[in-house]
């Protein structure tokens, strides 16, 4: 036989093996069965009828205007079975996620700094993978293995011009949701107090700062979840040294809430107020109570699930922040969602089967709200999966020397969970199986079969059709001043057309005199904004824009003159767009060498500018800052 039969016969028995599984799920096909009927023959089937036209009816080609990616952090297929078991039974299905038409497996192992196979990954390197599209080594956050920042999906879909969001029941700054809004070395790099942890990530250290800066600057429409602690901590280097994260953000025009009324008040999210809402200092609370594994633990009674008192107002459910996440990026421009729940795989680490099977039907409730939505939609891609597996198994009889617990079901049944990579009061192993992953709407045939976590992220820009060569989108960029300014006179200068920039720095060239820093200005629909003072000094002089991410530096003359009239922005003749750095191509994955391309600006390069520009003051060209200051609470009303 040769090779390339081989290989056809081989591709033909996965496609073949991937249908079988996904025609299993199809909507209206499946249903559940009771413990009366599952004894005839027939009677635990779960489709009813031959489900091939039902199944090429699901396939539907792309582009998708709208992608909601989910994500059940450490949802292996026992997680998901013993949460189906206990809330529905062996014979019954999670609304949501056993009601994606199309599946399909995928291998998720990371890779280690030489380059190697690592076969039991963590979150960080996972979620870097479909964020990025580039493998790493456990602990990076969007950065590859020579700890090169890599564009995430969430960076990538906003430069594009779709409205993005990012939501999670973990602290914001955790390995998931991280990886769409930050590129560190390693994922503890939470806040400006993280000093060790950071290391050279940190602003003072010329890095591009902490988690929470980063997704600050990242700008994401939505950033939902919990984490409120780190935003509290006060920048320690750059252009907001001394003031808290939380304020720094109400700085930059952000509305920043912490209660599920200031949550429900909102009615836009965009980039010109986008909304970070943190609701608990660190985790949320899970939906059970915690449950106890031990030694011998399933030959005890079994026990039911029980609510847990301190879990947040169902306004804070992960479904409702789907819902109103949806409510408030739906647009004619399309939107990316990433959507985790996260203590799937913290509870696992703590061998709680009651934590653990809570968070999976939070999850299966977000699911159904993102296919409802999609399904009356008709133009939204939605993927749920997860990010590795886990250590909990369903066993028959109790282990004799490992964790395990008994669980009463639904049917009356008792559950066996065993947890055996850990002793007592150790940390549960993540394991290296490959992953389910299932899709509906345009585009989610591509889940099918046997794929890699980084197909996830070819996938879904190849579904909203989205141009990764983030310098090219800022290229064509061009800069508007007045030609001339009476001495003393606020002016202003705007940068248009920098969609593939998140910052634009500026610096002022007077007739006389050394230049003046301006500092950055974050970048809105496409446009960075800067007002600036005239000197004294008459003569002639320029304003030179310099997008951060891309390079592409943008020139304008203003001459200062006795006598001239207010200024008017008018644009400039010949603005100069000038290509910096290599950038990322469109078939790319890389980004430029620090300090000339995506990612080069750090807090570093700020501090020695911003003392030039104070000792050159008394010339008159300084930067005028006009921040919004917002009123920011923290959770028990108190003025951060």
């Amino acid at each position: 036989m040769s090779s390339t039969t081989r290989r056809t016969r081989a591709a033909l028995a996965t496609g073949a093996m991937a249908l079988a599984a996904s025609v299993a799920l199809l909507p209206g096909a499946a249903f559940a069965a009771t413990p009366a009927d599952v004894a005839e023959n027939g009677g635990a089937a779960r489709s009813s009828d031959d489900s091939t036209q039902a199944l090429l009816d699901s396939v539907q080609a792309g582009p998708a205007k709208n992608v909601i990616l989910l994500i059940g952090d450490g949802m292996g297929d026992s997680e998901i079975t013993s949460a189906r078991n206990y809330q529905y039974g062996a014979g019954g299905e999670l609304p949501g996620i056993d009601a994606l038409p199309l599946t399909g497996q995928y291998t998720t192992y990371s890779l280690t700094k030489a380059g190697k196979p690592d076969y039991v990954p963590d979150s960080a390197a996972t979620g870097s993978a479909w964020a990025t599209g580039t493998k790493t080594y456990d602990n990076a956050v969007s950065v590859d293995i020579a700890g090169t920042p890599q564009d995430t999906l969430v960076e990538i879909a906003k430069a594009n011009g779709k409205k993005t969001g990012n939501v999670s029941t973990a602290e914001i700054q955790d390995a998931t949701p991280a990886v769409q809004a930050a590129h560190v070395a390693a994922r503890s790099c939470y806040g400006p107090d993280s000093v060790t942890q950071c290391g050279a990530d940190a602003l003072d250290q010329g890095g591009l700062g902490s988690i929470s800066e980063q997704i600050i600057g990242t700008r994401a429409d939505l950033t939902l979840g919990g984490g409120s602690a780190s935003f509290r901590q006060t920048a320690r280097a750059g252009q907001y040294q001394g003031e808290s994260l939380f304020d720094q953000a109400a700085d930059r025009g952000y509305q920043v809430v912490g209660d599920a009324a200031g949550l429900g008040a909102l009615t836009a999210a965009d980039q010109a107020s986008p909304v970070l809402g943190t609701f608990t200092d660190g985790n949320f609370p899970t939906r059970f109570a915690p449950s106890t594994a031990t030694v011998g633990g399933a030959d005890l009674a079994p026990q039911a699930c029980t609510p847990n008192p301190a879990r947040l107002s169902t306004d804070l459910s992960l479904r409702s922040l789907t819902e109103k996440s949806i409510d408030l990026l739906d647009g004619d421009q399309g939107f990316f969602l990433q959507v985790e729940g996260a203590s799937i795989d913290k509870r696992d680490h703590s061998a709680d089967a009651c934590g653990q099977i809570g968070e999976v039907l939070d999850l299966d409730e977000a699911v159904q709200a993102a296919l409802e939505f999609a399904k009356a939609d008709g133009n939204t891609m939605v993927i749920v999966t997860a990010d590795h597996a886990h250590t909990s198994q369903i066993v028959d009889s109790t282990p004799p020397a490992t964790l395990s617990t008994a669980l009463l079901t639904t049917e009356g049944s008792t559950m066996k969970i065993a947890y055996g990579t850990a002793a007592a009061g150790g940390s549960q192993q993540h394991t290296g199986t490959q992953l389910r992953v299932a899709g509906y709407g345009p585009g989610a045939a591509n889940v099918v079969g046997l794929i890699d976590q980084t197909d996830n992220f070819f996938t879904i820009v190849n579904a909203l059709e989205l141009d990764r060569d983030l310098d090219g989108l800022s290229r064509d960029g061009t800069i508007s001043a007045p030609a001339e300014v009476a001495p003393g006179t606020d002016f202003t200068v705007t940068a248009s057309g920098v969609e593939g920039d998140r910052q634009v720095s500026g610096v002022y060239t007077p007739a006389s005199g050394d230049p003046v820093d301006l500092g950055y200005v974050d970048v809105v629909d496409g446009v960075a904004t800067f007002t600036v003072t005239a000197p004294t000094a008459l003569g002639a002089g320029s304003v030179t824009l310099i997008g951060v991410q891309s390079g592409v530096e943008l020139r304008a003359d203003v001459l200062v003159a006795a006598g001239a009239p207010t200024p008017a922005p008018t644009a400039s003749p010949t603005p100069a767009a000038v290509p910096g750095g290599s950038g990322t191509g469109a078939g790319g994955a890389g980004t430029t060498a620090s300090g000339s391309g995506p990612l080069a600006f750090t807090g570093s390069d700020m501090v020695p500018a911003l003392l030039l520009a104070l000792m050159l003051a008394g010339t008159g060209a300084v930067l005028v800052a006009r921040r919004r200051r917002r009123s920011v609470l923290d959770h028990s009303g108190a003025q951060l």
